[in-house]
């Protein structure tokens, strides 16, 4: 099947999908969407793999989300209730481990990774900034891109931090590897840089309430732009409030053209484009 939609971000290999999984997964074939489970830990990042292996339409990232790096929150929807099998246990970045995962053919890029600086309590700057490192050279060695998680706090841009760690792999204006940044919060000033190494810019379904992202998404080069969910989370109108599925995608899509006052059909395909070239999807 040839998707009408690519859901590049969500979560399927989350908790909170354990007790309708398939239910979900069926629901999201059958609306011609594909989708993208992303790892953030050792436990999610495996079973994203093994979803990717179990249906034709389904993809994995896998990585240690940088809130993951330290002891911090414990989200439910993510690693489940208390005695379950995911902890936010500060986990190290075992290098073999994700190797290994990331040579399976379903796996798309190294992720997600990056910077959070809006989340820091139990968490050690130095140890995230050596993990992503990690994450970069693993992305170099396995010639796959970065799915970046960029969050700006206490004063910080995370994206500008990012950008000159990303710089010290490279070599003149490009970037070593393909990056996309996803759920792009940031400025046209902190966009700038990425996109002219040749980055791409996700979008979830805020966009579908919030208008300040509308300039940012004005701003970007068609060629730049892919729509995520980031599933379970921020479910777009008209489903605000609820949990997200890959499926609801179709919405970030119909947004981002409104936006950019194009036809619907124009921004799928150009969003579909984006994702052959980046991902190989």
């Amino acid at each position: 099947m040839k998707p009408d939609y690519i859901d590049i971000h969500g979560h399927l290999n989350f908790a909170v999908f354990d007790d309708d999984r398939e239910e979900v997964i069926k629901r999201t074939l059958d609306a011609r969407t594909f989708a993208v489970s992303v790892g953030t830990q050792r436990d999610t990042s495996r079973i994203a793999v093994e979803l990717a292996r179990a249906h034709e339409g389904l993809y994995a990232i896998v990585g240690l989300h940088p809130i993951h790096t330290g002891k911090s929150f414990h989200d439910s929807d993510e690693l489940g209730e208390g005695g379950r099998e995911f902890t936010s246990r500060g986990e190290p970045f075992e290098y073999e481990y994700y190797r290994a995962l990331a040579q399976d053919p379903k796996v798309v890029a190294i992720g997600e990774c990056g910077l959070d600086y809006f989340r820091t309590e139990g968490n050690d700057l130095k140890v995230m900034e050596d993990v992503f490192r990690k994450h970069i050279e693993l992305s170099l060695e396995v010639g796959k891109p970065l799915m970046l998680h960029l969050r700006n706090g206490s004063g910080h841009s995370a994206y500008q931090d990012a950008f000159s760690i990303l710089k010290s792999y490279a070599s003149g204006n490009a970037l070593a590897m393909q990056c996309n940044l996803h759920f792009f919060a940031g400025t046209i000033e902190e966009a700038k840089p990425f996109l002219d190494a040749g980055c791409t810019f996700s979008f979830t379904g805020v966009i579908t309430f919030a208008r300040t992202y509308d300039e940012i998404i004005k701003y970007l080069p068609p060629e730049s732009i892919m729509a995520e969910t980031d599933a379970p989370y921020v479910a777009p109108e008209p489903h605000r409030g609820k949990r997200n599925e890959p499926r609801y995608v179709s919405y970030v899509v119909e947004r981002l053209a409104r936006i950019r006052g194009v036809p619907q059909v124009t921004m799928r395909v150009q969003i579909l484009e984006n994702v052959k070239r980046v991902f190989g999807i």
